[in-house]
């Protein structure tokens, strides 16, 4: 009798986690499809009229700012539309004599600070108070580069009626090694089956950590105030809660540095993982709720993304589950039980999936496939290893942020000209 029950317990909880997770990642290929379909929220072009700051939190950054700065003094845009502002924080070295000398005005932060989000939030405070004349604040990190069309494309974008956007991210060492490589497959994929696709679906695209914009006004109405370990897709729920839809703007190009070490990239993503899953268990619960009673779609949307480490981790309990029944002889459906028993065919059909999503990307986006050869062929790889950082994140609640050292020297005028071969 105990063994009956047991094993009715085991095979009800794996249909219910089995459930969830099919539903949870079905949830996201039906929505990636819009990438190719959907109505096409075009953005038009209109004449440069709204005055923008550019806002830089820099932390130790003299090596890499400079080649930010001199992409973004030649943006096609009037100069007397836009200024550049510095925030030099916790920093030991030259960044914010190199950022005077290339033009940028700094801001002090006269205050601890000991994550970009706090950097932020001191920076949009001090704004309000000494620099109001500003339409919209776009944000960079200081390793990046930027497309010099960035500028008006985004004023094209606050001309159109949208009050947050996210420009298109991409890479300015995808080839240096297989981590760099990764990571710029998994920002392309995120580009195309995320962004682009609720664009064309008329939802809220997300915003992703850099080159991104926010309107004046949407400050002032609601302020920021994050809390998390990542300010940016927290922000992208606030805008949820407050029916605040954000544009993709596909043409407005920000280049970033990718880390290049496995233990780099452990880092930064164990941090990603954590603001996650503080993003979780402070938004989700609201997020439906607008989501159901206010039909918000970007609620839904947001509450399923921050649900994206425990979705993952189920996906690896399942394995695990099958394992044990496999030893108690419990019957679980068919196939489940075929792709568990040939494992090998199983493991060739995920990897090769994998490998057929990071190509098709990088042909979509018009990359350069020996460029990223080494990083199709392992993203695989690269995505497993979020799982024990998931279960960590999970088992150790706190975490201090730490910066990740940028020195990969790359100038605008050498990555656009690559891009036109």
């Amino acid at each position: 009798m105990l063994i009956d029950i047991i094993k009715f317990t085991c095979k009800l909880f794996y249909y219910i986690v089995d459930i969830f997770v099919l539903l949870y990642f079905a949830y996201y290929i039906v929505t990636g499809i819009f990438a190719f379909f959907g109505k096409k929220n075009v953005i038009k072009k209109y004449k440069a009229k709204n005055k923008l700051a550019i806002i830089i939190p820099a932390r130790n950054e003299e090596v890499v700012i400079t080649h930010l700065l001199d992409s973004l003094n030649k943006q096609n845009y009037p100069k007397e539309l836009f200024d550049i502002f510095v925030i030099p924080n916790n920093c030991t070295d030259n960044t914010k004599r190199v950022s005077l000398q290339r033009g940028a005005k700094i801001i002090e932060c006269n205050k601890k600070v000991v994550s970009k989000g706090e950097v932020l939030k001191y920076t949009f405070e001090y704004m309000e108070k000494k620099h109001s004349e500003y339409d919209a604040y776009i944000i960079f990190d200081a390793d990046n580069i930027v497309h010099p069309d960035f500028l008006a494309r985004m004023n094209d974008t606050l001309c159109s009626g949208y009050k947050v956007a996210q420009g298109y991210r991409d890479s300015k060492n995808p080839s240096d090694t297989w981590i760099s490589c990764c990571y710029s497959l998994f920002y392309w994929i995120q580009n195309y089956f995320f962004n682009q696709a609720r664009m064309n679906m008329g939802w809220s695209s997300s915003i992703n950590g850099t080159g991104f914009m926010i309107s004046k006004k949407v400050l002032d109405e609601h302020g920021f105030n994050t809390v998390t370990m990542t300010e940016d897709v927290e922000f992208a729920a606030l805008c949820a809660l407050h029916n605040e839809r954000i544009a993709f703007v596909n043409d407005a190009i920000t280049y970033d540095e990718q880390p290049l070490t496995f233990k780099q990239s452990w880092k930064q993503r164990k941090r990603w993982s954590m603001g996650t899953l503080q993003c979780m268990t402070s938004y989700c619960k609201k997020l439906l709720k607008v989501g159901i009673t206010r039909k918000i779609p970007q609620g839904f949307d947001m509450c399923l993304f921050f649900l994206a480490p425990v979705a993952q981790l189920l996906s690896a309990a399942i394995i695990i589950a099958l394992a044990v029944y496999n030893i108690l002889d419990i019957r679980v459906p068919a196939l489940a039980k075929y792709l568990y028993d040939n494992k090998i065919i199983s493991v060739i059909l995920g990897y090769f999936a994998t490998v057929a999503i990071a190509a098709l990307v990088v042909i979509i986006q018009k990359k350069k496939l020996k460029r990223t050869f080494k990083g199709i062929l392992t993203l695989a790889i690269f995505m497993l290893t979020w799982i024990p950082i998931n279960i960590l994140c999970i088992v150790k609640k706190d975490y201090v942020w730490e910066p990740i050292v940028h020195n990969r020297k790359v100038d605008i005028d050498s990555i656009v000209e690559l891009k036109s071969k």
